[in-house]
């Protein structure tokens, strides 16, 4: 979304709000939705349930600042391992400074924004090797919450949430029309999704990351999905710490 004019909750969603609404209409062909082997065979669900635990999706937002640009985005259950993260792939410079003889060593800047469950940033770009005169070398630049700040804990999604409830401050809560602007984005997918004369669900084993159909709605298109945040070694036993304190 553009930058609120001040941060206050209607402005804020008010800029949520518009952004919606300037996602164009989703095709089905840019979207997968898939099934992990097994999910019917869960108690409570239906033997012949159509209802995904997969989605990946292809969307554009119709805007000054991102038309044209393809937002990718992915979504599952029963996966191999539980993260959320947002990388941004930058786009190829239209002149390159350096003359290389194989210009395909220059590939794209990566940044990558940690959500879950190590909350930091990496980025990655390429420089070239001291006293060569074309070798490039991929670099990357991490920074991780919890080994800056000695394992600090970081409050939890639904912890911030209570928090700013009982604060009376809505900004983080989504508005009755942003809902309603969302729902109207994903609710034709999903119809079609779970309409029996349609092509059945893309299937995945658990413990995957995902069906491959997901990887070639971007293969497609010469791209592929990034997993760049993976967890620090140096994090891993203050983030275990965490998740295993009976206080928290």
């Amino acid at each position: 979304m553009k930058a609120a004019a001040s941060f206050n909750a209607d402005a804020i969603r008010n800029e949520r709000v518009k952004l919606l609404r300037s996602i164009r209409v989703l095709k089905r062909e840019d979207s997968v939705a898939g099934q992990y082997r097994g999910y019917c065979s869960t108690v409570g669900v239906a033997e012949q349930s159509r209802t995904p635990t997969f989605a990946a999706l292809k969307l554009y937002v119709d805007n000054w600042r991102w038309k044209g640009v393809p937002f990718y985005l992915r979504s599952g259950k029963s996966l191999e391992r539980k993260a959320t993260e947002i990388t941004i792939e930058f786009q190829r410079p239209p002149h390159l400074m350096f003359s290389l003889s194989n210009s395909a060593e220059i590939t794209p800047n990566i940044l990558s924004i940690c959500i879950q469950p190590d909350e930091g940033i990496h980025l990655k770009f390429k420089v070239k090797e001291p006293g060569s005169e074309q070798k490039m070398r991929a670099v990357e630049m991490e920074f991780h919450y919890q080994c800056f700040f000695d394992g600090a804990q970081l409050p939890g999604a639904y912890e911030r949430l209570l928090s700013e409830a009982i604060a009376g401050d809505p900004s983080l809560f989504t508005r009755a029309d942003g809902i309603e602007a969302a729902w109207s984005i994903i609710d034709p997918l999903i119809q079609s999704w779970e309409d029996q004369s349609t092509e059945k669900l893309s299937t995945y084993e658990p413990g995957s990351w995902g069906p491959l159909e997901a990887d070639a709605l971007l293969s497609r298109e010469g791209r592929r999905w990034h997993m760049n945040c993976g967890m620090h070694e140096d994090c891993i036993e203050a983030v275990s710490k965490q998740s295993t304190d009976p206080a928290l």
